[in-house]
């Protein structure tokens, strides 16, 4: 089946690296893995994240100019099959599937989509009734979080969401966990660290908001455990960058911050690491928090949204209470006390994502789409 793609927030040939470009670009694999032949159909952003009214009208005239442009360009050659537009919100409405889907007669697919009934009638009321429009004429709803789903069924028939679990491609992490011992030993050269001691790895970009939040809760929760042997190591940039090493100053001297790195070094620096740990505040799941564990990383981190759905508690990882930094200091003093539980829990983080967690287990729900 011919697929046409589209990502409103960020699309999976943006520069910036991202969560978000590399679950659509994960995505698309898995789309390809099913048979599919898949054309982006866009790169248009529709995301505006000042509430600016005006701003979301201007998008959306835009947005629509293009979609008008896409349905010319498809009567003229061979045209998709089937629409599929990866996470849209208030923020970031779709503007070009709905109407592309209906002027060529094909079905409408969407993956993690959510709905905040608390927007109506807010600054970004235009983008929250636009998603609410795309859930009601959508053939299939995939939902990433078991989290989303309550928010979708007031709009969405229950037999048109399935739950697709969050994936990725476990190979570089498996090849970089293979390695473990010359990768932490060359680390622990480069950046002077003991490599007795107990390694705690974050990656997540740094910006405004919810990320600068979770490495506040994680610097407030670091400073309950002055009394143990721990390093703190950080890939990850952004504006934000001055603000989050602000968080860390009283923990500087166990703290180093590597930048933003591409995925194989990032496995890498995993595979060296002994935990990741991110309270993932308001996040939908977080792809660092699989990927750490696809390279035999246990996670320590918050029962929050759908953090549960990819980091199973007792199994894979440890949860706290939602921003709890006691409870959340007590999961990482466990594991940071017990290297024989940190061991026997990496190593079943790594079977969780090699025998549920691929993209290869998420063809197959993509292999018949409506």
């Amino acid at each position: 089946m011919r697929v046409a793609f589209y990502a409103p927030l960020k699309p999976p040939t943006h520069g910036t690296p991202s969560g978000d470009r590399r679950v659509a670009r994960l995505l698309i694999d898995a789309l390809a893995l099913a048979g599919h032949e898949i054309e982006l159909a866009s790169d248009f952003r529709s995301y505006e994240g000042t509430g600016d009214p005006q701003r979301q009208a201007a998008l959306r005239t835009e947005g629509e100019a293009i979609a008008r442009g896409l349905i010319q360009k498809w009567s003229v050659k061979k045209r998709p099959e089937l629409w599929f537009t990866y996470h849209l919100y208030y923020k970031a409405p779709d503007w070009l599937g709905p109407l592309a889907a209906e002027a060529l007669g094909i079905p409408y697919v969407l993956t993690e989509a959510s709905h905040a009934p608390k927007r109506a009638g807010g600054p970004w009321a235009i983008g929250h009734e636009a998603t609410a429009r795309a859930l009601g004429c959508a053939a299939r709803v995939f939902s990433l979080s078991r989290d989303d789903i309550a928010g979708l069924l007031p709009l969405v028939a229950k037999d048109r969401i399935a739950f697709l679990p969050p994936f990725l491609d476990p190979a570089p992490y498996q090849f970089a966990f293979s390695q473990r011992t010359a990768h932490r030993q060359r680390l622990a050269k480069q950046l002077s660290l003991p490599p007795e001691e107990p390694w705690i790895v974050v990656a997540a970009m740094m910006r405004e908001g919810d990320k600068l939040a979770s490495y506040r809760t994680l610097a407030g929760t670091l400073g309950r455990l002055a009394d143990l042997p721990w390093r703190l190591l950080v890939a990850g940039d952004g504006p934000a960058r001055a603000a989050v090493e602000n968080a860390f100053r009283k923990l500087i001297s166990r703290t180093r911050f590597l930048g933003a790195l591409e995925e194989d070094p990032l496995a890498r620096l995993y595979a060296a690491c002994d935990l990741l740990a991110w309270p993932a505040v308001n996040e939908a799941f977080g792809m660092a928090l699989l990927e750490a564990q696809a390279a035999g990383l246990p996670v320590v981190s918050c029962a929050l949204r759908g953090v549960p759905d990819v980091v199973v508690d007792g199994r894979t990882g440890l949860l706290a209470p939602a921003l709890d930094e006691a409870a959340l200091a007590a999961r990482l003093r466990e594991l940071l006390t017990d290297a024989e539980k940190r061991t026997a829990m990496g190593r079943e983080a790594a079977r969780f994502v090699r025998e549920e967690r691929t993209a290869q287990i998420a063809a197959r729900q993509f292999r018949k789409l409506p």
